[in-house]
């Protein structure tokens, strides 16, 4: 079942209207009924995610790569999609071109992307590594998360105040990206980093 299938499966079984998605994505009602029509056959990661987590059921289940619609979805269950890269431009769902990749351990996780560049190094995350990350749209002080900027994917470590989202590096030759609370709005955070994969 395709993407555009499984959008429009899920609203029905909520009980949901198209004006009820649009709502909750903030986007017009005609966006969401050309989800459904296949009209817009490429979503933005962001999306993707946003409509899983408005749907109650993984992101993997939406791009019909898995038949288990359970949020709550282990590691340990299957293998876990590649969503896309991760610190270089706009991340794409594209069904036709998924990859999938098996847990380590038994870590919690829900999707991973891959990583381009070196800002993670000294935390031991290179260039072409796989990261598993666990969906949540918030995470402690210092911890490594994938974050939305504008729409372009990066990892880093993240700090809040009240007032400010800094996002810290662990190469010294990226400064640290400092965002004032009227910026943040243009954030998002996708999920906090469990475990790598290193891609020999």
């Amino acid at each position: 079942m395709k993407l555009n299938s499984r959008i429009k499966e899920r609203r029905t079984a909520l009980g949901m209207t198209l004006l009820d998605v649009a709502n909750a994505l903030n986007v017009k009602e005609a966006t969401v009924q050309r989800y459904e029509s296949g009209e817009i056959k490429n979503l933005k990661q962001k999306t993707v995610l946003e409509l899983a987590k408005i749907f109650k059921c993984t992101p993997a289940y939406l791009m019909g790569w898995d038949e288990n619609d359970c949020a709550d979805t282990k590691a340990g269950a299957g293998r876990l999609p590649l969503l896309g890269k991760i610190a270089a431009g706009q991340p794409i769902l594209a069904s036709e071109e998924c990859e999938f990749f098996s847990p380590i351990d038994d870590t919690r996780a829900d999707f991973c992307l891959r990583v381009k560049g070196d800002s993670m190094v000294g935390a031991g995350i290179k260039d072409g590594d796989i990261v598993f990350i666990r969906k949540q749209d918030c995470v402690d002080d210092g911890e490594i998360a994938a974050v939305l900027v504008d729409d372009e994917a990066t990892l880093k470590r993240v700090y809040l105040t009240d007032d400010t989202v800094t996002l810290i590096s662990e190469n010294p030759k990226y400064k640290p990206m400092i965002y004032t609370k009227r910026q943040c709005k243009n954030i998002l955070i996708l999920g906090k980093a469990v475990a790598c994969h290193t891609v020999l």
